[in-house]
């Protein structure tokens, strides 16, 4: 059974604290309220039976009295019955009335006991209460009792309406104690609440997030403590960033030389043995890769740093698609375009990265790409889009041959030096595990969002989705109604190395004008472009 949480536990214990002490206050005050006006009937009951004890036993006493008219001649409040026994007779004023009308147990009482009693019974439905008096000079042989009936009909009215009050007194304080439990619950829990936000933030990378103190010491302790850990805890990052980036930076110049000194023994290569030049080939190889390690070094402390610069411009995702395939992917890659694509809000160079590295994985890992799908995205998952507005964003997927992600390394895969199946394994051109973690860095810098699926080819199929342009229609240059004929060629083709590039082709060098005056630059998470813009890879 779920636990419930903290919020609704201390709601439920106001709830049943009030419960609690308004049905106890109401069974206290129904116990005295009853029990006072109980013991009042009966006493006023008791006195008046006794006055007309006294005159019906007088009268008895008389000769040939007629006392059913001594009875009908007694002062008796509204509702209230006169009974007389004598010798075994019984005379009311009620001929309805018979000894039956008085419980046996109050007759034993009376006339075997000689004692005066009373009872409270119920008679035809209705709440009674039967006083009994023995009245004086009659002996054993010969008992005459006195007997009168009241009704209690309207007490117990009373009695039941004040009931129903005090229930619903209850209730309503019932009610009472659970909004109280609900108001106090979130100021008491608005620290938790505060800090768990601030956690989340300090999670996400926003490491400059701090708790305000505000005027309770206790809390003030809790918020200083907090601040003082994620201060230490962004010192030791941002050490770690500079170590690695002093590191990477240190180790360009080794580099440097044994690229260049490769390069040397590559123009002699045929002066060489076979065996020189296949251990040629394979330090040639490693040098590679470890150029290439090292440059995603650099980029992974820019991130660290906060020194990744963001130069966001409009980019239309299907162009881009087909340029980084034709650059970066193998031939005979199928391209999908989807009707409807908007232009998306997006750094070109970080997204080319974004489609390289997603090529290069599909080659190492899944036994190579297949195809590359452009869409757009409904809904609000990047942008703030929504229905009848338009789409929110658009996505390009990477489809591979391999055997698909296992759903528990969906979320593992992402992490730095993750390698799912080649883990535990040293083997060439397999990687370190930085391409997949720097997506999620590239993307999550341009406000998109990156996951792993099930393609539906029986492979993985990384999904990337950006939000799209403020203001852009569908149909743009990737949209519903393209140019005559765009939407077919754009459709579904496939795109190789041969092909001739799209915009975009020189990074630096294709932009348009209006597009270069229209760019935002922003830096990631808030910090000053220290390092000046990343390398490409």
């Amino acid at each position: 059974m779920r636990r419930l949480g903290l919020r609704a536990r201390i709601t439920a214990g106001f709830a049943l604290g009030a419960l609690g002490i308004s049905v106890v206050l109401s069974l206290i005050t129904y116990g005295l309220t009853r029990r006072s006006v109980v013991h009042n009937r009966q006493s006023a009951a008791v006195h008046q039976t006794v006055a007309n004890a006294l005159v019906v036993g007088g009268a008895a006493r008389s000769s040939g009295p007629d006392l059913t008219q001594v009875l009908s001649s007694l002062s008796t409040p509204n509702g209230s019955e006169s009974l007389l026994y004598q010798r075994g007779s019984w005379v009311s004023t009620n001929f309805a009335l018979g000894s039956a009308a008085v419980p046996q147990a109050l007759r034993t009482t009376v006339l075997r006991d000689g004692q005066s009693a009373t009872m409270e019974y119920r008679l035809a439905g209705h709440a009674e209460l039967a006083v009994g008096v023995l009245l004086p000079g009659s002996g054993k042989s010969g008992r005459t009792a006195y007997f009168e009936l009241y009704d209690f009909s309207d007490l117990t009215r009373t009695l039941t309406a004040l009931a129903l009050s005090l229930g619903a007194a209850s209730v309503a304080t019932t009610l009472a104690g659970i909004a109280v439990g609900r108001w106090a619950s979130r100021r008491v829990l608005s620290p938790l609440t505060e800090t768990a936000r601030a956690a989340a933030a300090i999670a996400g990378g926003r490491l400059d997030t701090r708790l305000q103190a505000g005027d309770d010491s206790e809390l003030a302790d809790l918020a200083h403590s907090f601040n003082s850990m994620v201060s230490a805890l962004q010192a030791r990052i941002q050490r770690d960033a500079r170590f690695a980036s002093d590191v990477s930076h240190e180790l360009r110049s080794p580099l440097t030389t044994l690229r260049n000194a490769v390069d040397v023994l590559q123009r002699r290569r045929p002066e060489l043995t076979e065996r020189s030049a296949q251990a040629l080939d394979l330090l040639t190889e490693e040098v590679t890769r470890f150029g290439r390690l090292v440059e995603d070094l650099l980029e992974v402390s820019r991130f660290d740093a906060g020194a990744a610069d963001l130069l966001l411009e409009e980019i239309r995702p299907a162009e881009l698609a087909r340029h980084a395939l034709a650059a970066h992917g193998p031939a005979g890659v199928q391209l999908v375009v989807e009707p409807g694509t908007p232009p998306v809000s997006a750094d070109k160079r970080r997204l080319e990265r974004v489609l390289s590295n997603l090529l290069a994985n599909a080659d190492l890992h899944g036994d190579g790409a297949t195809r590359v799908v452009v869409g757009p995205v409904a809904g609000d998952p990047v942008a703030g889009g929504g229905p009848g507005v338009g789409p929110a964003g658009a996505f390009i997927a990477v489809d591979d041959a391999g055997p698909g992600v296992p759903p528990e390394q969906r979320e593992t895969i992402f992490e730095r030096f993750a390698r799912g199946r080649a883990a535990g394994r040293r083997a060439r051109g397999e990687g370190v595990g930085l391409g997949l973690s720097l997506v999620v860095e590239h993307v999550r810098l341009m406000g998109g969002t990156v996951r792993v699926t099930d393609s539906p080819d029986g492979g993985a199929r990384f999904v990337v989705e950006l939000p799209a342009v403020t203001g852009a229609a569908p149909g743009g240059p990737d949209g519903v109604r393209p140019e005559a004929g765009r939407d077919e060629e754009d459709s579904e083709q496939e795109v190789g190395r041969g092909l001739p590039r799209g915009l975009g082709e020189d990074p630096r060098g294709s932009r348009p004008p209006e597009a270069a005056e229209g760019r935002s630059r922003a830096s990631a998470l808030g910090a000053p472009a220290a390092r000046g813009t990343a390398g490409t890879r």
